[in-house]
């Protein structure tokens, strides 16, 4: 009874997502609230101390990025808290420039409940993101559709600059693979939804995706707001858990604007 009061919801909340992203308007997760029974904590990091442990993590994509540069000196850990910053620097280590920073666990996993708490940046075409990357989801013949590996954004805030609110607190989940068709060329991507979380640039948000043997379940504050299984199936394989603060290709700001990513902590779950 309960497995198919569960699934009708996710029936219900489909149609919403489809509904309200024709219309492109988010709207609040209003599903199940994230059932972690059975599952162990098999990663923390509440940033604690005065620096990133880079036992666990890296530095990721150093260098040329879209229209600036990722540098190992735009993450920094304080007041319990990593904070990634963009900026304008003449000094920076790749010449003057944009410079922003990404950071990667360097253990893959494949499944699980992976969650972060965070405030996002607030805007300047730059935004924040937590993301799972496979060795190879562009490649159509080893990706296959999907099961040979995935981009799963499990959340990317592109939102500051809507002058609706309801906009304007809103982050879009999506997935992208290849070879879900005949299509080597083009990705096969799917935006799975737009959806709001509360004052998102200034107050602590979870986001979070259950990533099974059969789909991927979004979440925000706890609550479900989609699910998919895009393409041929989900992943299969091991995947890279990215935290970032993204450069757009274009930038229009002078040169004393920062904007800063803030994050509280990253976990994940596994099946015990």
């Amino acid at each position: 009874m309960m497995a198919a009061l569960t699934k009708l919801t996710a029936f219900f909340m489909t149609v919403i997502a489809f509904f309200c992203s024709i219309f492109g308007i988010p709207y609040y997760p209003t599903g199940p609230e994230v059932d972690l029974e059975g599952y162990e904590l098999v990663f923390e990091d509440e940033f604690e101390g005065d620096s990133l442990n880079r036992d666990v993590w890296h530095d990721r994509a150093l260098g040329a990025r879209r229209n600036g540069f990722n540098s190992a000196e735009q993450v920094a850990v304080r007041d319990g808290n990593l904070i990634l910053t963009a900026q304008y620097r003449e000094d920076g280590e790749y010449g003057a420039g944009w410079y922003s920073g990404m950071i990667a666990l360097n253990q893959w996993y494949r499944r699980g409940y992976f969650e972060i708490r965070c405030k996002c940046n607030d805007g300047g075409g730059f935004w924040s993101a937590f993301w799972l990357q496979a060795q190879h989801p562009y490649d159509h013949e080893l990706s296959a559709g999907g099961p040979g590996g995935c981009e799963i954004d499990i959340f990317e805030a592109m939102s500051a600059g809507e002058r609706m609110k309801a906009k304007r607190d809103s982050v879009s989940v999506n997935l992208h693979c290849n070879g879900g068709d005949d299509d080597p060329e083009n990705l096969d991507s799917l935006h799975v939804g737009s959806f709001r979380g509360k004052d998102i640039y200034t107050e602590y948000n979870t986001y979070g995706c259950m990533w099974t043997e059969d789909e991927y379940i979004f979440f925000i504050n706890g609550k479900e707001c989609a699910r998919s299984s895009h393409a041929k199936g989900v992943s299969q394989v091991p995947e890279e858990v990215i935290v970032s603060l993204e450069i757009p290709g274009e930038i229009n700001h002078e040169k004393d604007f920062t904007t800063q990513f803030v994050v509280d902590y990253v976990k994940i779950w596994q099946l015990a």
